[in-house]
């Protein structure tokens, strides 16, 4: 038996024709990584930080896998690991440990946590997108809404100014982002509208794996309806696999059909979307879904 104080054993390669995303004993560390760090932190302890080391475990043992087509939910309040574990994947945090393997698009698999900050920026022009919480990551709030997709098209090699312009204003379309407004700046757009425009920039090289960190929080419950709704009917025209990170056990029902419930670093329980609403077991994830409820 594995002691559970010990950094999770190598995983070995993996076939990827039935996934998308497989992601093995993944783990972030904030400071030094010993046994008493893991041990002393989790759920059962009720923090992620070690207070003899000031060591904080953002996530520690997450194991997952997207088939095509899927879209399954990291949920947790804030704290709890799930952007720690988005960020590793993305590429803008270094994992203390773990294996996450990608499928591309020729076929090929991609180490993501052995890549190189080249072939990272590569694959995120090509194969995989990310949508973040605050539309400011994701876009440049100086140029025009056009500007924005014409960049990624840009990088994988559209070079006719007409067919970019053209794409772009069919993504604005997708996106339910007036064409009148493809050649305003950013900057003068709301929250709502900007989210529109990172998901049409999102989707402007047709990924074939999407992240979503928190992609409605701070919009009114109005606009993230249609925001929500817009994602949902997305995914399911262009069967793009996707992880959703979310705190609201409502959005997450909405968008997956799988999902992990996670608090302290640590996955508390996991399954099927719908039963974990109806009927979640951990009463982390119960306290989840009352709020979503209320």
């Amino acid at each position: 038996m594995t002691n559970p104080t010990d950094e999770p054993d190598p995983v070995p390669p993996v076939d990827l024709v039935d996934h998308v995303l497989r992601v093995n004993g993944l783990g972030k560390l904030f400071g030094k990584l010993t046994g008493a760090a893991i041990e002393g932190t989790g759920p059962e302890r009720g923090t992620a930080k070690h207070a003899a080391t000031n060591t904080v475990v953002a996530a520690w043992d997450v194991s997952f896998d997207v088939s095509p087509g899927e879209a399954i939910g990291l949920i947790g309040e804030s704290g709890s690991g799930k952007s720690t574990v988005m960020r590793c994947l993305a590429g803008d945090l270094e994992p203390t440990c773990g294996v996450a393997t990608m499928r591309r698009r020729d076929g090929s698999i991609a180490d993501l946590f052995e890549m190189t900050a080249a072939e990272r920026r590569a694959l995120r022009v090509s194969d995989l997108s990310i949508v973040y919480q605050d539309p400011a990551e994701g876009l440049d709030l100086s140029i025009t809404a056009g500007g924005n997709i014409a960049e990624p098209l840009a990088a994988v090699g559209f070079r006719h100014f007409g067919e970019i312009r053209e794409r772009a204003a069919s993504l604005l379309e997708r996106t339910e982002v007036p064409i009148g407004r493809m050649d305003d700046l950013v900057r003068e757009f709301s929250g709502g509208m900007r989210q529109r425009v990172q998901l049409a920039k999102a989707l402007a090289n047709q990924p074939v794996f999407v992240l979503f960190d928190e992609p409605t929080t701070g919009l009114d419950a109005s606009v993230a309806a249609g925001v929500l709704d817009l994602i949902r009917d997305l995914l399911d025209e262009l069967g793009i696999a996707a992880v959703v990170v979310s705190h609201d056990f409502g959005v997450i029902d909405m968008l997956t059909t799988r999902c992990l419930v996670m608090h302290h670093g640590r996955v508390v329980e996991q399954g099927l979307t719908d039963q974990l609403f109806e009927d979640p077991i951990h009463p982390y994830s119960q306290r989840l879904v009352a709020a979503a409820r209320a």
